[in-house]
């Protein structure tokens, strides 16, 4: 069971996902069940020390067949409600990159529902050891960023990889990190971080098939921003 801070915020947010609700009691005690397409939470009182804020209340791992899919339903059903995509503070949802097997909803009480796909394969910490340089330093922020879901590390951790191998990285693997920092900058809002390694990418002045080679990357800059437009 879930803790619930914040009943009637809680219900107008499951009910906005597609949720229904399956049972809704306040009195002699609080508890909520939602139900979507075979998944029930379930939901009791907080406890009054509770900092919201902190986004530690609880969670659940949610293993679903089209990860991204259950991604575009859900964005689809906020943006109708809320007017917009609730993309920071609480409640929220998170980005799905082009290629990414998970992704989270953080709900009124800063509880963390976090959808994974059933195919998602092993997950190799610390940089894959089949690279080195840049793309290994690159490939440890990927970590950050998808599955520790912490785009300012991510940002930091990318900032100091390309410090230290910008000069001797093949151009390929540098033209990725910087689209990957572009696409970090406008999730962290960072208009000035955004601007400076769209300029360095730009001067890269790519071929059609070096362009080609960080598709998936480049796609990302154009989705978040459709995404959050």
């Amino acid at each position: 069971m879930l803790p619930c801070a914040t009943p009637a915020q809680t219900i107008e947010f499951y009910r906005a996902l597609g949720f229904d609700v399956s049972d809704q009691q306040t009195k002699p005690y609080l508890y909520l069940a939602f139900a979507f397409d075979g998944i029930e939470l379930h939901f009791k009182e907080a406890a009054p020390s509770l900092a919201i804020g902190d986004e530690l209340t609880g969670g659940c791992l949610l293993f679903v067949d089209d990860v991204a899919g259950c991604h575009a339903v859900f964005s689809a059903r906020l943006r109708q409600h809320y007017g917009r995509i609730p993309f920071r503070g609480l409640p929220r949802i998170e980005r799905l990159r082009p290629g990414q097997s998970r992704f989270q909803i953080l709900d009124p009480s800063g509880n963390c529902l976090v959808f994974i796909s059933r195919g998602e394969g092993d997950i190799e910490y610390g940089g894959s050891r089949e690279l080195s340089g840049l793309a290994k330093a690159h490939d440890n922020v990927r970590i950050f960023r998808d599955f520790k879901n912490d785009d300012a590390l991510a940002a930091r951790a990318l900032d100091t990889a390309l410090r230290r191998h910008r000069d001797d990285a093949p151009r390929v693997d540098l033209a990725r990190a910087l689209a990957d920092r572009v696409e970090l900058a406008v999730a962290l809002a960072d208009p000035d971080a955004e601007q400076t390694a769209a300029a360095e990418l730009a001067a890269l002045d790519l071929t059609d098939t070096e362009r080609s080679a960080i598709a998936d990357e480049l796609t990302a800059i154009t989705e978040l921003r459709q995404w959050l437009a």
